[in-house]
């Protein structure tokens, strides 16, 4: 898990629910800032009594930079890349700390975990990620980069949760950053999805079950909702979970995450040990995509709101 010292504000939710419902033995490596930010991570894992892990630990990125400077000696643009956007980091630090082979589970720090549960059995080749419902493919000239590149992406792609092994295709990755844009990147969060599904569609897997592993989605109706009056917490309170692995409470929605969970909303009473099945990627052509950027400006148009 990739976090700054601000993300633990809803990160100790769901850090929580993982420590408290996770069935299989876990160890947790959680990737900060600088020794301000680490010290918060290291009280939350104080307060959330981290025990039941196999073990865990903080690294801030001082001591990521050492081991990424040998890592990627050969390969500049990942380098780069690193220095980008924090969230970037989930894909390039990862790796650090993994030998080949071993599997990787990574993590976005607004995830929930609302019942005893156990990660998907990591495939011996490709990558598992989070299904949601639009894409959160963007800055539309990152987008058309890739496609030029040229590279395919998968469609519905979300990435609070991915689970593949080490290592990543350096070679390939290392190519795609540097046509992706190499150091001119735009430094925007969602690059990171750009890149995750442009590594699906290189390596395959699939989605991880959309009725187990759910998306929070920021429908026309929870809009109206909302401009009517309804909390954010109640918000949460809608969706279904009593039969969830896990919740990405993505975008605005981890801001009331916290509140939704202390008062027991989100909460369920199910077993979720048992393995589910993966749904192949679904592409998302270059036409496709040049749609959905029309019906997004539409619909902005209309509602004055960012689909």
């Amino acid at each position: 898990m990739v976090l700054g010292g601000s993300a633990v504000d809803w990160a100790v939710a769901g850090v929580r629910a993982l420590v408290e419902e996770c069935a299989e033995p876990a160890s947790l490596t959680l990737l900060s800032d600088g020794q301000a930010d680490c010290g918060r991570v290291e009280a939350m894992m104080s307060d959330v009594d981290g025990r039941s892990l196999s073990a865990w630990r903080v690294l801030g990125k001082e001591e990521c930079d050492a081991l990424a400077a040998d890592y990627y000696r050969q390969f500049p643009a990942i380098r780069g890349f690193r220095e980008g956007h924090p969230c970037w980091r989930k894909i390039t630090d990862r790796p650090l700390f993994a030998a080949p082979g071993e599997e990787m589970v990574i993590l976005d720090p607004d995830v929930y975990f609302p019942n005893r549960f156990t990660f998907e059995p990591t495939p011996e080749r490709g990558l598992l990620l989070m299904w949601q419902r639009p894409h959160c493919l963007l800055p539309a000239e990152c987008v058309r980069a890739a496609y030029g590149a040229p590279a395919r992406l998968a469609h519905h792609t979300d990435i609070g949760v991915a689970q593949t092994r080490a290592p990543l295709p350096l070679d390939w990755l290392e190519w795609f950053l540097g046509r992706l844009g190499g150091c001119d990147v735009p430094r925007v969060m969602h690059v990171e999805s750009i890149v995750w599904a442009a590594l699906a569609m290189r390596i395959g897997g699939g989605y991880l079950n959309p009725s187990k592993w759910i998306c929070w989605h920021r429908s026309l109706l929870k809009r109206c909702l909302m401009r009517a009056g309804m909390t954010g917490p109640q918000l949460l309170r809608m969706e279904r979970l009593q039969e969830a692995k896990c919740f990405h409470a993505g975008g605005v929605a981890k801001e009331w995450l916290v509140k939704a969970v202390e008062r027991g909303w989100l909460k369920g009473t199910t077993d979720q040990t048992q393995p589910t099945p993966i749904v192949p990627f679904e592409e998302l052509t270059p036409a496709r995509f040049e749609v959905r950027e029309v019906a997004k400006r539409a619909f902005h148009r209309l509602t004055g709101a960012a689909l």
